[in-house]
């Protein structure tokens, strides 16, 4: 009963050792330095940047986390150089990492190949000294294959398209005026945007991208093969470089510190889920403010025409009454050309007496009434280029009958008030003035 006891317990204690070493150390552990560059990130980068320049700035870029390597031991990220090597119809995009100023280290190579049928095959192959041997990560071309070309055919038929060939950087390595990149930077020279930063333990790395892998492993996987046939004679023989310090580090152990803080796993995706609340806070912010601007926009849509300022020549302001400051709808200035407006008194302007101004070859000058002014419809109001302004009576801006203002040939208007026009029919010649009513 006693040994059964032991053995129960030491059972125990060996299943709780064994989970707690699948925790720490999942299936995306390799234990060599490539897990400090996760592939599966780099496919996702490489299908939505749009040119082999972008992909290299994003892939160095300190806030994607995408690159953790440090393979010469410097306590800094290496920089990631990329180059494109051309086999006839078959691109190689070499990632590759100076380790001195005499050797390099490919880190790993996308092999991505047209065929005739415009259909297209890419791959994702790990270096075998940071990843192994055969370590390929692939698009799933079944969960890339959708649509049909014509939107709206209704058929039963499917007609399957390559969604990997409409990639942004595909198309644009197979544009034919494409020339093949290769970076300008190297060892001891790198752009001034990028400044390299201490690298991060493999555990806080994995649980920054865990979040991810749903992702990852919806849209790829691990293949066991080269579909390139041409790999092992284009590429491995005379393209792939090694750098002896790189084996000779692996071999004294040198990658195996970054491995010795699993309990940052959590932290790494503390990290992730805040820089997701910050970018999500950001689109909404922006998605606000584009909003806004919708709405001030629609809202000027809404006020009616568009106004005009009244281009003005003159050296005083043209004040203008209340009813045409408070009307709503926007208002339109009418040319003038004349030098001197007249100001007729309100004696005048109620005289049942016609007036007659003098002619002008300036264009008419329209008053409305209030009741016009604040109607819905646009106004407009002449823009002066005369010295003096012009200012209206309000019994004539108030009346309830719309008034016309004589043409003048000397640069002078007149306006004439319809109860004189009414009146001159009946009574010519009357020296008495007639009182008009206010609204």
């Amino acid at each position: 009963m006693k040994k059964f006891i032991i053995t129960s317990i030491l059972a125990a204690l060996v299943t709780a050792g064994t989970i707690a070493k699948a925790q720490d150390y999942p299936d995306e552990y390799l234990g060599l330095p490539g897990d400090n560059l996760n592939l599966y990130a780099v496919m996702n980068l490489f299908q939505e940047s749009q040119t082999l320049e972008d992909f290299e700035r994003d892939l160095n870029d300190a806030d994607s986390r995408i690159n953790n390597l440090d393979l010469n031991g410097d306590n800094l990220i290496d920089y990631i150089t990329v180059n494109d090597y051309v086999d006839g119809n078959v691109h190689n995009i070499v990632l590759r990492v100076a380790m001195n100023r005499l050797e390099t280290q490919d880190v790993a190579v996308f092999t991505v190949q047209r065929f005739r049928n415009g259909t297209v095959q890419i791959q994702l192959v790990g270096d075998e000294t940071l990843y192994g041997r055969n370590y390929i990560v692939e698009p799933i071309y079944d969960n890339n294959y959708a649509g049909t070309y014509n939107p709206g055919y209704t058929g039963r038929t499917r007609i399957r398209i390559n969604i990997v060939a409409d990639w942004p950087l595909v198309r644009f390595i197979y544009y034919p005026g494409y020339i093949s990149w290769h970076s300008s930077w190297y060892w001891g020279y790198y752009p001034t945007y990028w400044n390299p930063w201490h690298p991060y333990y493999w555990h806080y790395y994995y649980g920054y991208h865990y979040n991810n892998y749903r992702d990852y492993y919806r849209y790829y996987h691990r293949w066991n093969h080269i579909r390139y046939n041409r790999y092992n004679d284009f590429y491995y023989s005379g393209i792939r470089s090694h750098s002896p310090m790189v084996s000779r580090r692996m071999r004294e152990g040198d990658y195996r510190n970054t491995y010795s803080r699993p309990e940052l796993r959590r932290e790494g995706e503390n990290s992730y889920a805040s820089a997701s609340r910050g970018n999500s806070s950001a689109r909404r912010s922006n998605g606000n403010l584009e909003s806004r601007s919708n709405m001030n926009s629609s809202t000027v849509r809404r006020s009616g025409a568009p106004q005009k300022s009244a281009p003005t020549v003159s050296n005083r302001l043209v004040s203008r009454p209340e009813s045409v400051q408070r009307s709503s709808a926007p208002q339109r200035l009418a040319p003038s050309v004349s030098n001197r407006s007249v100001s007729r008194p309100e004696s005048a302007q109620r005289s049942s007496a016609p007036q007659r101004s003098a002619p002008s070859v300036s264009n008419r000058s329209v008053s409305r009434p209030e009741s016009a002014q604040r109607s819905s419809a646009p106004q407009r109001s002449a823009p002066s280029v005369s010295n003096r302004s012009a200012s209206r009576p309000e019994s004539v801006q108030r009346s309830s009958a719309p008034q016309r203002s004589a043409p003048s040939v000397s640069g002078r208007s007149a306006s004439r008030s319809e109860s004189s026009q009414r009146s001159s029919s009946n009574t010519r010649n009357s020296g008495s003035p007639q009182s008009s009513r206010r609204k």
